[in-house]
Formats: C-alpha cells, sequence, structure tokens
C-alpha cells in the first residue's frame, strides 16, 4: 500500500472561501486524514503549493497549516511537471485565462464557480479541456449538504409521491458598511467586478434543482438592486452597481414549480440561512443546510381559517425530524476526494466543466427574463 503524492497549485486561497473550505476544511483535512483512499489500498496525498499575489499572506497562510510550498509566480507553478492540477479561487473575470492557461500546460482543473462571466466563455473552457483531455471539475459543493442529503433520500425513496413545489429561501441581511462592518466585500456590489447575486446564486440553484428536482424547462426572474449605496473596506461610500436580491421562478419538464428567491436584503426568520420546503401528493419535507423535517400525508394537520381568532395551533409540532443515519463530511472535502479520485482514474465524475457551463447558461437566462419581463425556455445544453 503505497502514498502516492500528488501536486495541486491552489490559486486564491487568502479569500474566505479558498482558505476555509479548500484549504482548511479540505485538503489539509486531507492530509491530516492520511490522504484519499484508493480501491487497492493506496492513498492520495495532496501535496499543495499556495499562490497568491500578496507574499506576505500566502507565506503565512502556508506556515500556519503546515504547507511546505508556497509563490507569487503563476507561471513557475504551471512549468512544474510535479503538479498536476490546478485550482483557481480567485476572482471571476480572471479565471477563464487561468484556467486556459493551466489547461495547456496539461494540468487538470478544479474550480470554483461561477467559472466565467457568461455561457459563451464558459463553453469554450469546456471545449478546451475536453480537446487538451484534462480532468475538470467546478465547485458544486451544495449538492453534499447534510440537509439537501436528507431531501434527495425521501426523494428516491418515494416519500414525496408526485412532487408540485418547491419553494427556496436564501440570504440573509448584509450590512451596508457605514454602521457596522459588512459581512461581504464590495466587489459583490459592482456589476463591472464580477459582482451580483444571480451571477453568484442562480449558479447553484442549477445544479440543486438538476440533480435533485428534474430537468429546468422555462424561467421567470426578476433581480433588484434594494440598496443603491453601499461602504467598502476603507468605510468610504460607493454606488452598488450590481443586484442584490432575484426572484426566480423555474418550470420543470416533469411539471414541478419551483421558486427561489435569494436575497443580501432580508433579515432570517426562518430555520437556517437557506430552507427548501418540498410540497408533494403523499407529503412535504423541509430541509435547511443540516436539518431536515417531514410531514406525512396521514399526519397532515386540517388547520381552519379563522381571522378573528389568534391562531394557538403549533405547526411546527407537526414535522418529524429526519435522524442522521450517517456522519455527514464536510461538502468541499468530499468533492475534493471525488475529483482526485476521478484524476487518478477511479470513479466517474460528471460535475465538470459542462455543468458549470449549465450554470450560466441559467444566469444568462435569468439576466434576460429580468431585461424583457418575460418568461424564456432554458434549452438543452450539450457538450
Amino acid at each position: 500500500m503505497a502514498q502516492i503524492p500528488v501536486g495541486i497549485i491552489m490559486h486564491g486561497v487568502t479569500g474566505r472561501m479558498g482558505k476555509n473550505q479548500h484549504l482548511i476544511r479540505s485538503i489539509v483535512q486531507i492530509r491530516e486524514q492520511g490522504g484519499v483512499l484508493l480501491a487497492n489500498g493506496d492513498r492520495l496525498m495532496p501535496d499543495p503549493i499556495l499562490i497568491g499575489r500578496n507574499e506576505e499572506k500566502i507565506a503565512a497562510l502556508a506556515q500556519a497549516h503546515g504547507i511546505a510550498r508556497w509563490g507569487t509566480n503563476v507561471d513557475e507553478a504551471l512549468a512544474n511537471p510535479h503538479d498536476i492540477i490546478f485550482f483557481d479561487a480567485t476572482t471571476t473575470q480572471a479565471r477563464p485565462a487561468l484556467l486556459k492557461k493551466a489547461i495547456a500546460h496539461g494540468k487538470h482543473v478544479y474550480s470554483e464557480k461561477p467559472v466565467a462571466l457568461g455561457l459563451e466563455e464558459a463553453l469554450d473552457l469546456y471545449h478546451v479541456a475536453r480537446e487538451k483531455g484534462v480532468c475538470h471539475g467546478v465547485v458544486q459543493d451544495k449538492l453534499w449538504l447534510p440537509g439537501l442529503q436528507k431531501l434527495r433520500l425521501l426523494n428516491e425513496a418515494g416519500f414525496f409521491g408526485k412532487v408540485l413545489s418547491v419553494r427556496g429561501e436564501f440570504g440573509y441581511w448584509v450590512f451596508e458598511g457605514n454602521l457596522q462592518p459588512t459581512q461581504r466585500p464590495s466587489w459583490n456590489y459592482r456589476s463591472d467586478e464580477g459582482g451580483g447575486i444571480i451571477l453568484d446564486m442562480i449558479c447553484h440553484w442549477r445544479y440543486v434543482i438538476d440533480n435533485l428536482f428534474g430537468e429546468i424547462k422555462s424561467l421567470s426572474c426578476i433581480g433588484a438592486t434594494h440598496i443603491p449605496m453601499r461602504w467598502d473596506e476603507q468605510q468610504k461610500p460607493y454606488q452598488a452597481t450590481a443586484d442584490d436580491a432575484v426572484y426566480a421562478t423555474f418550470e420543470l419538464h416533469n411539471g414541478a414549480i419551483v421558486q427561489i428567491n435569494s436575497s443580501w436584503c432580508v433579515r432570517v426568520r426562518r430555520d437556517d440561512l437557506v430552507t427548501f420546503q418540498v410540497d408533494g401528493v403523499n407529503g412535504s419535507a423541509v430541509a435547511g443546510l443540516t436539518d431536515c423535517y417531514t410531514q406525512a400525508a396521514v399526519n397532515t394537520p386540517k388547520p381552519v381559517w379563522n381571522p378573528d381568532v389568534r391562531q394557538t395551533h403549533n405547526f411546527f409540532n407537526d414535522w418529524a425530524t429526519v435522524p442522521d443515519t450517517q456522519v455527514y463530511d464536510n461538502a468541499f472535502k468530499v468533492q475534493w476526494e471525488l475529483f482526485l479520485r476521478h484524476v487518478w482514474g477511479e470513479g466517474d465524475y460528471r460535475w465538470g466543466l459542462l455543468e458549470g457551463a449549465k450554470g450560466l447558461q441559467l444566469v444568462d437566462l435569468a439576466l434576460k427574463s429580468w431585461h424583457e419581463r418575460r418568461w424564456v425556455d432554458v434549452p438543452a445544453l450539450e457538450g
């Protein structure tokens, strides 16, 4: 049983997502557990090199997590044949050129989403990777969240019967930055810097809907910039030009209707920062990031509408908790392990650049629907 080092160029891991989810909770954890186990007993051991523009930050991050290799030169890293995987978590604008360069060096590529700013650019990336014959993956982490895994289990078990509708609520209040420090970087609210909640979240909802509920037939979408003035990291006011909320309705080929609201201008009064309610003929379920609650048809109460009397029935008590019957690992880590095995020729992997392009297709169509104020069809996207 051998331990096989796998060189990984990790680009852009000083940012929140790259550092916390991809480096600390994925690659560092995989290293600490002794690597990724293969079917023959061998283990793939990630050997990352951290690449970033700020030498001081990247050196401190590497030292803090026991990473021996780091640097500031992407081209030098790409020239090293030891490093066979290139991962990017930097800005969306720079991502297509970086991924293309990595592919040209024969690197397998793994990327945060969105992989580009639009569908045409995303499809071009997919075709370049396919022609070069490299493995490719796009982060679709929400598929491995415990709450959504439980929804999948219920669906596969036939709990819902015919699914009628899905209602998703995502978001929280992001402080404007004047009275309290904001929780998100200012570029999120500048359209010329790749900001906007439609670009950020519709990509997620594409793969969630496709994998859990069915193929999308058409959509209707309206976006908004509810808060036009925000304050940046230096507490200087700036004009917000990107959308900070989106309200979308999707018609599926199987007849189900999916409604998802995404907003950075909403105060949370629900079980979690994101919740999905699935209503079927035989039962319903509500899932958050971790927990999932069900109500079967035979356990459904009979409410009485009387607006003149205070409601005394506690509807939350009518729902049963789906138990944790397994240990759920970090969603980002699970996908990293699947991708590493795939690079080594073990296991199918379908969350590649074409799936990333589907997310950008839905983004483009959502923007089209908003700007033209109409329903638009979602054609099949073939490679």
